[in-house]
């Protein structure tokens, strides 16, 4: 998955958020090491971390949401180790939001306002249920892949949509947190001169 973290010092503090797990409906416990809180659920499933007083041991030049980085992660790595805190660290760094080349879209067979579209990521193509109106082939798009952490804290999954099944979302400039004017409905269509599978950088 990819791992979005939360600086934001005026509004909350100097804590550092990384959330790990959509945890918005499960009743959670924490566990505390230095300067580190760990936030699990009633299975003891990891949800995140909290790391408090986050600058004193980060160089942190971004504030708001953003992507984890290598040179971060390493001094998180660094930080757990000095507060005996052995949890695995190793997130996939790899972009999860990138674009896309919708290749074909065809009609859902049980809904008449879902598509089946067969995006172009790059690396594969993925098969992307998708409700947007305006969705169609020949565009490119943002894809959130299976993995990502949505701005709204949603992890995408693979799942199906009506019986058919769905790896990964067409986005919204809404579902990423974008401005979007009211009259601008639907997914979110790119300049042609975007290359498809670069890493989305919003």
């Amino acid at each position: 998955m990819v791992v979005i973290i939360t600086y934001n010092p005026e509004g909350i503090g100097d804590v550092l958020i990384i959330p790990i797990k959509d945890g918005n409906k499960e009743e959670v416990s924490t566990e505390t090491f230095g300067p580190i809180t760990k936030i699990i659920n009633n299975d003891k499933n990891i949800l995140g971390y909290n790391i408090f007083n986050a600058s004193s041991y980060f160089q942190l030049n971004e504030t708001g949401q953003f992507h984890l980085t290598e040179e971060l992660l390493s001094e998180m790595k660094q930080l757990f180790m000095d507060n005996q805190l052995n949890d695995n660290l190793d997130f996939d760094l790899s972009p999860k939001f990138v674009v896309g080349y919708v290749k074909e879209k065809g009609p859902h067979e049980n809904a008449d306002k879902l598509s089946v579209c067969n995006v172009d990521v790059g690396e594969e193509t993925l098969q992307i249920v998708c409700g947007a109106p305006n969705v169609d082939k020949g565009q490119k798009v943002v894809v959130a892949k299976v993995g990502a952490m949505m701005p709204s804290g949603l992890e995408i999954k693979p799942t199906k949509l009506r019986g058919v099944p769905s790896n990964g979302m067409i986005c919204s400039k809404k579902e990423l947190g974008l401005p979007q004017p009211s009259e601008e409905k639907g997914i979110y269509i790119l300049e042609d001169s975007y290359q498809v599978g670069e890493a989305f950088i919003f």
